[in-house]
C-alpha cells in the first residue's frame, strides 16, 4: 500500500494498440539520404567547414585563444619543471624495459611531446614513454636482435653492431605503430577503443606489471640476464634469474632496495598529505641524484662490478629510415601495440577532461600520436603513449595546458644537450627499483579480482583470462585472449539474456518479475513474458525454448489435439460415438506450410461435427494437456533488433501459440522493428498487426475486454 505522503499521478487516455496509435497520430515520413547524398556532402566545401576542420586537426588553436597568461602560466611552468624530471627519470628507466641503450628513452620524452602539443586534444596528460608499450617493444627487439645468436636476416642490419641494429628495430617498429595509429585515425575508427573495457586493460596492465616486475629483477640483483620472448618467456628468465641467484652483486641489491624504501615511504606521504604540499615531493628525482654522487664518489662501476649508465651523448643523433623489412616481420605485434598505446592515453584523458570539463577526440587523439610515434620514430625515440604517474605529476602541480608539456620537453632538451653527462655514473639498479615502485598501481589492481567475482562474474573470467594470457603466453597474445573473452562474454550475454514472466503489482499499472515481489499477481488466464534482449540468430533458440516457462509447450499440445482429433474421426466413422452439433469450417493453412508434418498443422475439424472443448474430459479416455491461459503478452521493450533467423523463428513460435487458441500480443516494441516485420511479410491471415500495443497496460485491458473477468458466482458453478 502506498504511503499517504506519496505522490500520486492519473492519467485518462484510450486504449491504443499500434494501428489505433497510428490512425489517430500521423507519422512523419522522413526522406532517407543515399550514398550518394552523404558523399556529397562530405566532399562539399565551405568556409565554416574549412575553419571547422582546421580547429579539430590544430586543436591548439582552440585552447591558446582562451590562453590566459596571467592565471594559467605560472602554473604551467611549475607542472612542466615538475614533470620534466620525472620524464627524464622514467625516460632512462623504460629504455631498460625495450632492451636498448638508455639515453634513446630520452628521445622519447621529447620529440613525441612536440607533435602532440600542437594537434593533441588532451591539455593534462604527458606524453613519453609507457612501461607497458616499452616492454611490448622490447620483446619485438630481443626476437628479431637477441642476446645470444645470430640476429633476423634482415639487409639494414649490415654493418651495424648489436646495439645499432636494437635501435634500428625498435625505430621502425615505432614509426609503424605511428602508420598504424594515424590510417586510424584518418579513417574515422577512433570508437576502436570501445572494445577494449577497463576489466580487460585492467587485467592486461596487471600482467604487464608483472612481467615488468620479472624483467628488471636482473638490473636489481646485478645479473646478467638474456632477453627472452614469446610464450612463457616469463617461466624462462624466472628459470635463468634463479639459476644465478648466488651471483648476486649486493652493492647492487642494497642500493635497490634503500631506493625502493624511501621511495615508497615518500610517495605515502605525498598521498596522504597531498592536499597541504604546494607540489609532491620528487622523490625519485632526489633519490637519482644521490645514487649519482654516490656511485661516482665510490667508483662503483669500477671497484663494484656496478653496471651504470655510461656515456650519453650530449647532442642528437642524425634522423634513420625505417626498415621495410622490420616492418614486414613486426606488423603483427605493431598493431596490438599501436591499439594498447592508444587506449591507455585515451583513458587517461578522458578522466582529466570530464574533471576539468572539456572535451577530447577519439579520433584526433589517434592522428596525434600517429604522428607523434612517426616523428619520434624518425629520430629513433621509444613508442610513446602516456605514463599514469607522470600525467599525475603533471596535473597535480598545476598544469593547465600541454604548455607544460613542451616546457618538459624543454627540461629534457637541457639534459641531453647540456647536463647528461652528470647521469652517466648513475646505476641502473637504481633505474630499475624506480620502475618497480612505479609498479604498485598496476600490481594491486589485483585486489579487483574478488570484487568482480562477487558483482560480476563474466567481467572476472575476462579479468583472469586475459591476465593469465598475457603472463604466460606474451602481451600480443594475451590481449587477443583478451579481446577473444570479452567478446565471449558479450555473445553469452546476448545469448543467454534473463528473460522473466511479469505479474502486476496490485492497484498499479506496473508490472514486474512475479519472483521479486510480493504483493504482486498474475492476471487470470494471461501470461506476460519479458524478452531483455536482441533477438538473433544466436538466441533465438533459446528465446523459444523459454516461452516454455508460461507453463506448457504449445507445439506438445497441438500436436496432442490433432491426434485426439484424429481418433475421434475414427470413432465417429465406426460408429462408436453418435454426435450432432454445428460443424466447424476447416482452418485455413498459409503459404509456408505446405512441408510442414500434419501433426503440427492448425488442428483440422473438417468432417468432425463437434466443436470440442479442450478444458473438459473428452470421450473415450483421450487425454489431452490442458492450457490454462487464454493469452500471452510478450514484452518487447527491451529488444533493439531482429534479424532475418530471428524472425522466422519468432513467426514459428506465434504460430504454435495461436494454433491452441492462445491469444499472443507484443508490447513495447520499436517501430522500425515493426516497419522491418512489414517489410519481411510477418503478417498473414493469422498474425496481424493488431496484436502490437503500446505498453503492458493497454494490452492487458484490450484482454480483460475480449476475455472479462469470472464472476463469484461463474467460480462456484465452475468448481460445482
Amino acid at each position: 500500500m502506498l504511503r499517504p505522503s506519496t505522490q500520486r499521478y492519473s492519467v485518462t487516455r484510450p486504449l491504443y494498440s499500434e494501428d489505433t496509435f497510428e490512425d489517430e497520430h500521423a507519422k512523419v515520413y522522413r526522406k532517407h539520404k543515399r550514398l550518394l547524398d552523404h558523399f556529397i556532402q562530405y566532399f562539399t566545401c565551405t568556409s565554416e567547414r574549412a575553419k571547422n576542420t582546421a580547429v579539430s586537426l590544430l586543436p591548439i588553436i582552440g585552447w591558446m585563444k582562451i590562453y590566459s597568461i596571467k592565471d594559467w602560466l605560472l602554473n604551467d611552468i611549475v607542472s612542466g619543471v615538475s614533470t620534466g624530471l620525472v620524464a627524464v627519470l622514467q625516460g632512462l628507466a623504460y629504455s631498460l624495459l625495450a632492451s636498448i641503450s638508455p639515453w634513446y628513452g630520452l628521445y622519447a620524452a621529447f620529440f613525441p611531446v612536440i607533435m602532440y602539443f600542437f594537434l593533441g586534444t588532451s591539455r593534462h596528460i604527458s606524453v613519453g614513454a609507457f612501461p607497458v608499450l616499452s616492454l611490448m617493444v622490447g620483446a619485438v627487439v630481443t626476437r628479431l636482435v637477441p642476446d645470444e645468436g645470430l640476429p633476423a636476416n634482415i639487409t639494414a642490419f649490415e654493418g651495424l653492431t648489436k646495439d645499432e641494429q636494437r635501435i634500428l628495430v625498435s625505430a621502425s617498429l615505432t614509426f609503424l605503430v605511428g602508420l598504424f595509429q594515424l590510417g586510424m585515425g584518418l579513417l574515422q575508427v577512433g570508437f576502436i577503443v570501445m572494445y577494449l573495457s577497463d576489466t580487460l586493460i585492467s587485467g592486461f596492465t596487471t600482467a604487464a606489471a608483472v612481467h615488468i616486475l620479472v624483467s628488471q629483477l636482473k638490473f636489481v640483483l646485478g645479473l646478467t640476464v638474456p632477453g627472452f620472448s614469446g610464450p612463457l618467456s616469463i617461466i624462462y628468465t624466472l628459470k635463468s634469474l634463479f639459476t644465478q641467484i648466488t651471483s648476486t652483486n649486493i652493492h647492487d641489491l642494497v642500493t635497490s632496495i634503500v631506493v625502493m624504501v624511501m621511495v615508497l615511504g615518500v610517495k605515502e606521504i605525498n598521498d596522504r598529505f597531498k592536499s597541504k604540499l604546494p607540489v609532491p615531493i620528487p622523490i625519485e628525482v632526489i633519490m637519482t641524484v644521490i645514487a649519482c654522487g654516490v656511485s661516482y664518489a665510490f667508483n662503483f662501476s669500477e671497484n663494484h662490478g656496478v653496471d651504470v649508465v655510461g656515456k650519453i651523448p650530449n647532442t642528437f643523433e642524425s634522423p634513420i629510415a625505417p626498415s621495410l623489412q622490420v616492418f614486414q616481420m613486426t606488423a603483427v605485434e605493431a598493431f596490438p601495440i599501436a591499439i594498447v598505446g592508444f587506449s591507455v592515453a585515451f583513458a587517461v584523458a578522458k578522466v582529466y577532461s570530464v574533471k576539468h570539463d572539456y572535451l577530447i577526440d577519439g579520433n584526433q587523439e589517434l592522428i596525434a600520436f600517429g604522428a607523434s610515434n612517426i616523428f619520434g620514430g624518425a629520430f629513433k625515440s621509444l613508442a610513446a603513449s602516456t605514463a599514469l604517474s607522470r600525467s599525475a605529476v603533471q596535473e597535480s602541480t598545476g598544469g593547465k595546458t600541454q604548455i607544460a608539456g613542451l616546457l618538459s620537453a624543454l627540461i629534457v632538451l637541457v639534459v641531453i644537450l647540456g647536463i647528461g653527462f652528470l647521469l652517466e655514473p648513475l646505476p641502473k639498479s637504481v633505474l630499475g627499483a624506480v620502475v618497480i615502485v612505479n609498479l604498485k598501481g598496476m600490481l594491486m589492481q589485483v585486489v579487483t579480482v574478488p570484487y568482480l567475482w562477487k558483482k560480476d562474474r563474466p567481467d572476472c573470467i575476462v579479468w583472469v583470462g586475459t591476465c593469465l594470457a598475457a603472463i604466460f603466453l606474451g602481451l600480443d597474445l594475451g590481449l587477443a585472449v583478451g579481446l577473444g573473452l570479452e567478446l565471449l562474454t558479450v555473445v553469452f550475454r546476448a545469448q543467454f539474456p534473463r528473460c522473466c514472466v511479469l505479474a502486476n503489482i496490485s492497484g498499479t499499472d506496473i508490472y514486474r518479475d512475479r519472483k521479486d515481489y510480493v504483493n504482486i499477481y498474475e492476471p487470470e488466464g494471461v501470461k506476460i513474458f519479458r524478452i531483455p534482449s536482441p533477438i538473433f540468430f544466436a538466441n533465438i533458440d533459446f528465446f523459444r525454448d523459454k516461452l516454455k516457462d508460461v507453463g506448457f509447450n504449445p507445439l506438445r499440445i497441438l500436436r496432442k489435439r490433432n491426434k485426439a482429433v484424429k481418433k475421434i474421426k475414427k470413432m465417429i466413422k465406426k460408429g462408436e460415438l453418435t454426435l450432432t452439433s454445428v460443424r466447424i469450417p476447416n482452418k485455413c493453412y498459409s503459404e509456408d506450410e505446405s512441408n510442414m508434418e500434419d501433426l503440427d498443422k492448425p488442428t483440422d475439424y473438417s468432417d468432425l461435427p463437434i466443436q470440442v472443448n479442450w478444458s473438459a474430459d473428452l470421450p473415450a479416455n483421450i487425454r489431452v494437456p490442458p492450457v490454462n491461459i487464454h493469452s500471452l503478452i510478450l514484452d518487447f521493450s527491451g529488444v533493439s533488433f531482429l534479424d532475418i533467423s530471428a524472425l522466422k523463428g519468432l513467426k514459428a513460435a506465434l504460430k504454435e501459440f495461436i494454433r491452441v487458441s492462445v491469444d499472443v500480443y507484443i508490447v513495447g516494441c520499436d517501430p522500425y522493428i515493426i516497419e522491418k516485420l512489414r517489410n519481411c511479410k510477418f503478417f498473414d491471415d493469422e498474425i496481424k498487426t493488431s496484436i502490437f500495443f503500446l505498453t503492458i497496460h493497454d494490452a492487458m485491458l484490450f484482454i480483460h475486454e475480449s476475455h472479462p473477468p469470472k464472476t463469484v458466482s461463474e467460480e462456484v458453478n465452475k468448481t460445482v
